[in-house]
């Protein structure tokens, strides 16, 4: 719960009980309107705000986030507030959007965080009263959020590094780690990375670090080297010249990790024009329509599907019912945030490692 004192809860009715997070993702128990209405008291109460800050508004994933929320405030008739970083990374923005929001009074702030320089200001916004989601990138400061939605991104990572140790069928691998920032620390990119090596049966020297793997060793299948790790700031350009550069280093590279579908889009195209995508395995994490599609293209070999719009979607009715009803969201079981699901896409599907094929994943995909 908001640390905060009784007396700065301005329209947060936080009641005895609780919300229970169920298998179909949903949120159960008893929802009024937004807007105008009764509060769980029966007090009138006055428009429910609700700010919605992504890392970017360019990146499709953080898109199909803010459309997922636009849709649900609509139908909830919610005061939606959308803002984003100019960039990924940057916090400044953000953390002028949270100010903002402070200002404005609103009930409650989504956000997936730029970075930790932003955690001072959610933590100065739970204490003025907002109840505070962090979506898709938990915080480093638990304590600068109510409760994250989110995927399992260690999971996500999981399963691509599984499917690309299997798909490798005991061949040596040469692999290109595509994160991405190289000058901080963000929970989302070190939990994919270590992830990813995990599943391949590579050791974690420190599962809270990148790129700190002994560069040679034993997968689960057999030998393998890390050329090294590049950043893309998870964008298109950004994977292409990091591809480039670890392609400088060794032009064996058979592995590619890439910490998202725009990024691993980048890093195909520098493959390409070196003449090297014959038998390259590239692995991401997104699972967007245009990422399905490259799945299909082979372009990328096995993606982690996300769900961005129920991210958003559950976050507005979560603050909704909070102001509503005085239910409050809770973890996953065994988890430290509310699990939103993954589902690993192939084409290639590989014995021991779940997937469902493209066909299965287009009617789930988002934009």
């Amino acid at each position: 719960m908001n640390h905060a004192s009784t007396g700065a809860i301005r329209r947060r009715l936080v009641v005895a009980g609780s919300l229970t997070a169920t298998a179909a993702l949903v949120f159960t128990g008893c929802a009024s309107s937004g807007g105008s209405g009764q509060s769980a008291s029966g007090a009138e109460e006055e428009a429910i705000s609700v700010s919605l800050i992504t890392k970017t508004d360019t990146n499709p994933f953080f898109v199909a986030m803010q459309q997922g929320a636009e849709e649900i405030a609509d139908e909830l008739d919610i005061e939606l507030t959308l803002a984003a970083g100019r960039e990924d990374g940057d916090e400044d923005t953000q953390i002028q959007a949270i100010e903002n929001a402070i200002s404005r009074g609103d009930a409650g702030i989504l956000i997936t965080p730029n970075g930790p320089a932003v955690e001072d200001a959610l933590v100065k916004a739970r204490d003025a009263g907002l109840y505070v989601i962090a979506l898709d990138t938990p915080p480093g400061d638990p304590e600068s959020v109510d409760i994250t939605f989110a995927t399992d991104n260690y999971l996500a990572g999981q399963e691509i590094g599984r499917w690309a140790a299997a798909k490798l069928d005991g061949e040596k691998a040469t692999i290109a780690m595509i994160d991405l920032f190289d000058d901080k620390i963000v929970s989302v990119d070190v939990a994919r990375d270590q992830g990813f090596l995990d599943g391949m049966g590579i050791d974690l020297a420190d599962e809270t670090r990148n790129g700190d793997e002994s560069p040679t060793g034993e997968y689960s299948g057999g030998e393998y080297e890390i050329v090294g790790n590049e950043a893309s700031q998870g964008a298109e350009d950004g994977g292409r010249t990091a591809a480039e550069t670890l392609l400088s280093q060794n032009s064996d590279i058979n592995v590619v990790y890439t910490i998202n579908e725009p990024a691993a889009y980048g890093a195909y195209e520098a493959f390409k024009a070196a003449g090297g995508t014959d038998g390259l395995i590239v692995v991401s994490v997104d699972g967007g329509c245009a990422g399905i599609d490259a799945v299909t293209e082979g372009i990328i070999g096995a993606t982690s599907q996300q769900y961005p719009l129920k991210m958003a979607e559950l976050g507005i009715q979560a603050i909704h019912d909070l102001v509503t009803t005085g239910e409050t969201p809770e973890v996953s079981e065994g988890l430290d945030f509310f699990n939103t699901g993954v589902a690993l896409v192939t084409d290639e599907p590989q014995d021991g490692v779940d997937s469902i094929d493209t066909a299965e994943a287009s009617e789930i995909c988002w934009g």
